[in-house]
């Protein structure tokens, strides 16, 4: 979907702040094969779903993977994802245990009656259309530990940068794609 160069750039973003650990969110139910991929490549990761989970439901779960500027799963991300709304990045200066229970908080919320469902936070086109209707107080919740998210806009080209700024929603638009 994108060029060599609007991928640099990506991962140049995503990687601008050496004081910050990246985790990627990714959507099984998007991301083909990516179970195996995380079984061949081995990067530091957990599922979001609790416990022992049968193979086919391990396999559209939600799971949240630290990564590493030069790595090959990562790359595998950004070249394969990026416009396929694979799931989001988040920059936060905790470990990935820590990150791995924040994000556990965020997959299943209670509707209006009470009864539970899945929130799919780690989709772009969730998270970019959710984000902004958001109080301070759910703001805070939904970033937690998070210092930034950055994700596909709608138009692939650019990235969006989100950060919780005293309970505000403060949005940056970064064109990938060079004129």
């Amino acid at each position: 979907m994108a060029n060599e160069a609007m991928m640099a750039r990506l991962s140049e973003q995503l990687f601008s702040d050496p004081e910050m650990t990246v985790y990627a969110v990714l959507d099984g139910a998007s991301v083909p094969g990516l179970v195996r991929k995380l079984w061949e490549v081995k990067p530091k990761y957990y599922c979001l779903f609790p416990g022992e989970l049968e193979p086919d439901m391990a396999e559209v779960a939600p799971y949240v993977v630290e990564l590493e500027p030069d790595s090959q799963f990562t790359q595998w991300v950004i070249d394969g994802g990026w416009g396929n709304h694979w799931g989001i990045f988040a920059s936060a200066p905790e470990d990935l245990r820590k990150m791995r229970g924040h994000f556990r908080s965020l997959v299943k919320v209670m509707d209006e009656a009470g009864t539970p469902m899945y929130f799919r936070f780690y989709d772009p086109r969730v998270m970019r259309t959710f984000l902004p209707t958001c109080n301070a107080e759910e703001l805070s919740e939904l970033f937690g530990p998070s210092t930034s998210y950055r994700l596909e806009a709608e138009d692939p080209n650019v990235l969006l940068c989100l950060r919780n700024d005293a309970g505000e929603l403060h949005t940056d638009e970064i064109k990938l794609a060079r004129a």
